[in-house]
């Protein structure tokens, strides 16, 4: 019968260890929005980029400017110029579960495409 009560109270002692509820710490990022000049090598959709932003405190905004690397970005790319700047945006300076968002028109002037955008 001895044999029978140390696995039996193995058994109990592992249970109850599982049955107790586990602490769980979760570190987030920064809930700040991360207002430091930035620029940064881009890869998207099989090209190479150049963006560079610097927060106007003035207007609250992000004053961007996107260009190519591997190619010179046209007129037609507004697009590109707008995903790249939004998407990096959301990435590196918005706290978790924001985006990048425009807010305004974006310019074309010799190959580079200027952008204003903000946390939201």
């Amino acid at each position: 019968m001895t044999r029978f009560r140390w696995p039996a109270a193995l058994a109990v002692l592992l249970l109850a260890a599982c049955s107790q509820p586990k602490e769980v710490d979760i570190t987030r990022g920064s809930q700040k929005v991360q207002t430091a000049s930035r620029s940064e090598p881009i890869f998207y959709n099989g090209k190479h980029y150049n963006l560079r932003y610097s927060y106007n405190e003035t207007l609250k905004v992000f004053d961007m400017k996107v260009n190519g690397t591997t190619a010179t970005m046209k007129a037609g790319d507004q697009k590109d110029a707008e995903a790249i700047a939004t998407s990096a945006l959301g990435h590196f300076a918005c706290p978790d579960g924001q985006k990048g968002r425009l807010s305004n028109t974006p310019k074309y002037a010799s190959g580079t495409w200027s952008l204003q955008a903000r946390c939201g």
